[in-house]
């Protein structure tokens, strides 16, 4: 018997509640450097450590987070995982001096690791393939709401002296979400029993990485965040440069990359009807191809918004037919599966940011935005004929 539609939904809120809490801590120190720089007395670069350090342990954590899902239940570790969450967030609002703030950001980074990719896990579990990529669209928008609203967040305590205020709300958030997700696991559970294994990482990631598609969607997930994160890292910047806007004008024009992601999870149904996953994928690589290429050559700064809301949107085609088939590729591992696509995706980003920082240095924003989002097409189209043949193998 299918468990009706209308519980699945309040799960997958509950779940989208977890991802903007995770996103928004994620996001919400940048632009909270200055403040803290000033407050604690330290320089520019040590109050970076409060990203850095969340970043690490976010990255490496998730390696571990996933095994943990398959053995004891992933809604369960999401339940617990949430509600620590919330006590490293009240951890940093309290945090007496600085390093006390940066192993409470450690910390907040392990907490967090778990709740995306093991919620994607649960999905995968729970929902029907030939559903999952419209549900999972609809799970994103909590860590697209979450990014977004992490940035402003931290801006705006910034400018009103009060950086602890956030972590406070932050806490509440985590708090309120990790209550109902406990109270919801014997639902949950109707939805996908529990089928434990080892919970071995090893062990777990080993049997993930001996499936070949599995390799094939690890692969091209980690050049996606290296071509794609290198490139989004200087847009704003290469905006200040060629066509002397502020900083601050730039960086809210880039934001408009979310709205693109926003609109896919909104219209996520309609996109998967009409175009499939090779579609999707395909169409995905052109637009992103399309929009970096306007941000890189157009003489005026005025088409960069919609170019950045196009990059975005066909980001989001081309990322959710991968976290997809990452739901898909190890089924009896899912949790170590996604844990592993999250983390090689990360590390993917970290790569590339570093690698465009130099080729920028020595080529200039320009010819490096224009060859990388070729290289995003490239890459766009060779998975969509991957996948295509993927397909025709496994009927």
């Amino acid at each position: 018997m299918t468990p009706p539609a209308a519980p699945e939904r309040a799960l997958i809120t509950l779940l989208s509640l977890a991802a903007f809490g995770s996103a928004v801590s994620m996001r919400v120190a940048d632009a909270q450097l200055p403040a803290l720089a000033a407050g604690f007395g330290v320089s520019l670069a040590a109050a970076a450590q409060v990203i850095t350090l969340f970043a690490v342990a976010y990255g490496l954590l998730q390696l571990v987070m996933g095994p943990l899902g398959d053995r004891y239940g992933k809604w369960r570790v999401i339940a617990w995982a949430t509600l620590a969450s919330a006590a490293t967030a009240l951890a940093c609002a309290l945090a007496p001096d600085f390093d006390s703030l940066l192993l409470a950001r450690l910390a907040a980074g392990a907490t967090c690791a778990a709740l995306i990719p093991l919620a994607m896990a649960w999905i995968g579990d729970a929902v029907p393939y030939e559903r999952r990529q419209g549900v999972l669209a609809r799970f994103l928008l909590g860590q697209i709401l979450g990014m977004a609203t992490g940035q402003w967040l931290g801006g705006v305590a910034a400018d009103y002296g009060s950086w602890r205020a956030p972590f406070a709300l932050l806490a509440v958030c985590f708090l309120g979400a990790g209550w109902a997700l406990w109270r919801a696991r014997a639902a949950a559970l109707a939805f996908a029993p529990l089928a434990p294994r080892s919970g071995r990482p090893l062990r777990e990631m080993g049997y993930v990485l001996r499936q070949p598609w599995a390799r094939v969607v690890l692969a091209v997930v980690f050049t996606e965040g290296l071509l794609l994160f290198g490139l989004i890292a200087f847009l704003a910047t290469h905006l200040h440069l060629k066509h002397g806007l502020s900083l601050s004008w730039s960086g809210g024009i880039v934001t408009l990359y979310a709205f693109g992601g926003l609109v896919f999870a909104l219209f996520a149904r309609v996109f998967v009807r009409r175009l499939g996953e090779q579609g999707l994928a395909a169409a995905g690589g052109a637009a992103m191809t399309g929009g970096l290429l306007a941000v890189a050559l157009s003489p005026t700064p005025w088409t960069a918004p919609l170019a950045c809301f196009v990059a975005g949107l066909g980001f989001y085609m081309l990322h959710n037919t991968l976290q997809t088939n990452a739901t898909q590729m190890a089924p009896q591992a899912r949790g170590a599966a996604v844990s592993l696509f999250a983390s090689v995706f990360f590390i993917g980003q970290t790569v590339g940011v570093a690698l465009t920082a130099l080729l920028v240095q020595r080529l200039g924003s320009t010819p490096v935005l224009a060859l990388g989002s070729l290289g995003l097409l490239a890459l766009a189209l060779l998975f969509a004929r991957l996948r295509s043949g993927h397909r025709h193998a496994e009927g």
